[in-house]
């Protein structure tokens, strides 16, 4: 509709143009005409009068001159008065109600005498116009007076508003019959069709109920259109309903590749009609109000990734924090919106959380006392008890958001993410036993003595083994896992299960090694390369790039320090090498990563003054958020790719890069404390804190040859691709509902 307002708004301007032209046109020739009969009548007028009144001027007959003026004064409709003046320009006589104004003014009868001739011309009084036009009066061929006739011009100017009034309404009339006619046009002859032939192509696109199908007919100017849809259409719903049993039968085929389609048969067919309710601090979809309006925006998250085509498949629920500015308005009364936006499948509940509740969950116990705890990354845990009471509340909160939406749902399958929940698996399953609850801990789990400074580790490992199921990224951190859980609460633990029972209940302890989608219908025609120097000003033979959250867990410091001592070991590298560094700010409300920020900016400036030259900077820190569309480009323009986290469950980085180079070029730096250096094999493995190490593979990656490029990239592209972000979801799932 609003293509159709600025189409009908154009034209509507395109045709006042064109009517003003027309319009002025006409007044330009109105105006010319009136003004002409005026003159010639006023002239006439002046000739006639001449005669009457020269005898009584020449004779001094200064009463019969008055009568005589004021009987022809009266004879004109348009006729103010007349007036005679003598030789020396004075007023002589003047008729009966002639303004002062008028009268006094002598440039016209002084001019006409000078002349010999008659002259006229309009003047304006009291902001009436008046046309005053004198003629001479002679004796013996000499110029012994002047006859000065005044008429009203006034008329001409109401005369030219008319016209435009007129046309103006007429134009107002026209443009409002034409836009009523164009919207009917638009809408039964345009809009209509198109709508449909869009609801074809949506219901080919997204998949129809058996029996229905998604074809559409139009005897209008769209048939040709219509007609290539309904074949597309069809073909689409053939091909659809080929792959969804070419999925079916590759379920138990243990070397086909998973794909989202595939989880979406796998969950199907294992799960029949059951309900999937996923619980995660950060929400699938954001709401955000810019000036165009509410928009849906996808949050970064290999997360998402993985459960969305879970819960797409069985129209479950997905209950996170409502974080957007515009969340609240997109909710309904029950705080529901059914998403992704363009084509609902499954409902996310939001819950709120106020600034105390966000500030000691989130940012306080959250982020300040279980990340660093698990990380290991030399920052030390602050524990307030006024954070832990804000955690045990908000986990409360969403244990009976959650308890509300599963009351009358049967055997529920509840997948609770990560270290926000710790609480959330214990509250479920006391209420609700006979669900399947899921824990996965998407950050490391460290060692039983670093664990064991926290106040409240066993409230939190009885919450946590409340789950059925516990999911970490490697065997290691279900080691820790279980070390600490023997050492800090009484349990029966079955090592060759990986197994802990507690008060009857038991929960399982397994790695999945989370992943990423492997996409190969990505173009590799967008390369990045041609728009660097445009954007990030960066004109070097080689590219190092670098893509992390501002987090201290993620290594940008030791990382930057590596740059720096590769670049006083290998100075040929100098101008001919720069690192661009991805690095949105992330959670500004805690201390720690606001000092981060600030150290890392201050780093990278030191560093680019040490070493820029004419130009060139080693270091280009870039602190904004990208997407995947805007990433994978910057990946395949890079010829080395940094990962040097101190601490990392798993971090997706390293495999996105992976991923995206479908010409199996570049090379991949990875730190040996990250979770996918157990799955990356290839890259070139360092420790990130020694400088040295971190400097020795980067120049080893920008000298490596071709050929072994490809080695090692051709062997991480296949360990993603033989283990995705599908099947890491699917093999959760077996595990939880023991179908594995």
């Amino acid at each position: 509709m609003k293509q159709f307002l600025i189409l009908i708004g154009t034209v509507a301007v395109v045709v006042g143009l064109v009517v003003s032209g027309f319009t002025l046109r006409q007044v330009h020739q109105q105006q010319a005409s009136m003004t002409d009969d005026l003159q010639r009548r006023t002239a006439l007028l002046a000739d006639s009068f001449k005669e009457a009144v020269r005898q009584p001027y020449l004779a001094n007959a200064t009463s019969t001159l008055q009568n005589t003026l004021n009987k022809f004064a009266g004879r004109e409709r348009f006729l103010l008065g007349l007036a005679v003046y003598d030789s020396n320009g004075e007023l002589y006589a003047a008729s009966a109600g002639l303004p002062q104004d008028l009268v006094s003014d002598l440039k016209i009868p002084g001019k006409a005498m000078d002349s010999d001739l008659g002259f006229g011309d309009f003047i304006s009084v009291n902001k009436n116009k008046v046309y005053v036009y004198a003629t001479p009066l002679r004796q013996d061929k000499n110029a012994v007076g002047a006859v000065v006739v005044y008429q009203r011009a006034d008329y001409i100017n109401s005369a030219i508003r008319d016209i435009w009034q007129a046309n103006l309404m007429r134009m107002l009339v026209q443009g409002l019959l034409f836009s009523l006619a164009a919207v009917l046009i638009l809408r039964w002859i345009i809009y209509q069709p198109v709508m449909r032939m869009a609801e074809a192509i949506r219901q080919a696109r997204t998949g129809l109920p058996a029996g229905e199908s998604a074809v559409y007919t139009s005897h209008g100017f769209f048939k040709p259109i219509a007609a290539e849809i309904s074949k597309m259409s069809q073909s689409l719903i053939l091909a659809r309903t080929a792959a969804s049993e070419e999925a079916r039968l590759r379920l138990e085929k243990l070397d086909s590749p998973w794909t989202a389609e595939r989880l979406k048969e796998f969950f199907k067919a294992y799960f029949k009609d059951r309900k999937i309710f996923v619980v995660s601090n950060r929400e699938p979809y954001i709401h955000q109000e810019n000036k165009n309006g509410i928009h849906a925006v996808v949050p970064p998250s290999g997360m998402v990734t993985a459960l969305e085509p879970i819960i797409e498949s069985c129209g479950g629920l997905w209950l996170a924090h409502g974080s957007g500015n515009a969340d609240r308005q997109a909710v309904d009364s029950d705080d529901k919106v059914r998403v992704p936006p363009d084509d609902p499948k499954y409902t996310l509940k939001r819950i709120w959380l106020s600034e105390k509740e966000i500030k000691g969950h989130y940012a306080g116990f959250s982020n300040e006392a279980l990340w660093p705890l698990c990380h290991l990354a030399h920052t030390r845990p602050i524990f307030r008890k006024e954070d832990w009471a804000e955690y045990r509340k908000v986990n409360g909160k969403f244990a009976r958001a959650l308890l509300a939406e599963i009351k009358n749902v049967q055997r529920p399958i509840v997948l609770i993410q990560d270290y926000h929940f710790a609480l959330l698996p214990a509250m479920i399953k006391k209420s609700r036993p006979d669900a399947d609850v899921g824990l996965f801990w998407h950050i490391p789990w460290p060692n039983a003595e670093s664990f064991s400074i926290c106040p409240w580790r066993k409230e939190i490992l009885d919450g946590m083994l409340g789950a059925d199921l516990v999911g970490f990224h490697t065997q290691q951190y279900c080691n820790n896992f279980l070390e600490t859980v023997g050492k800090e609460i009484e349990s029966l633990a079955d090592l060759e299960r990986f197994a802990i029972t507690r008060n009857g209940h038991s929960a399982y302890i397994k790695p999945f090694p989370i992943s990423v989608a492997f996409d190969n219908s990505r173009s590799d025609n967008d390369s990045a390369k041609p728009a660097l120097p445009e954007r990030f000003g960066i004109k070097t033979k080689y590219l190092g790039i670098g893509v992390d959250r501002l987090d201290y867990t993620k290594g940008i410091l030791e990382r930057l320090r590596g740059i720096e001592f590769f670049f006083d070991m290998h100075p040929a590298y100098r101008r001919e090498f720069t690192f661009l560094q991805i690095a949105p700010p992330s959670r500004e409300a805690v201390a720690k990563y606001r000092q981060f920020n600030a150290e890392v900016t201050a780093e990278a400036e030191r560093i680019n003054r040490k070493f820029e030259t004419d130009g060139w900077k080693p270091v280009v820190l870039v602190k904004e958020q990208f997407s995947h569309e805007e990433i994978y480009p910057l990946y395949r323009a890079a010829d080395v790719c940094l990962v040097t986290s101190l601490s990392d469950g798993m971090n997706l980085v390293a495999k996105e890069f992976a991923v995206a180079r479908r010409d199996e070029a570049g090379v991949l730096v990875l730190s040996q404390f990250t979770g996918a250096s157990r799955d990356l094999k290839d890259a070139l493995i360092v420790n990130p804190y020694s400088a040295e190490e971190t400097a020795e593979a980067l120049h080893k990656a920008l000298t490596m040859p071709e050929f072994e490029q490809h080695r090692r990239m051709k062997k991480m592209r296949e360990a993603v691709k033989n283990y995705n972000i599908y099947r890491w979801a699917a093999e959760f799932l077996k595990a939880l509902t023991s179908l594995g």
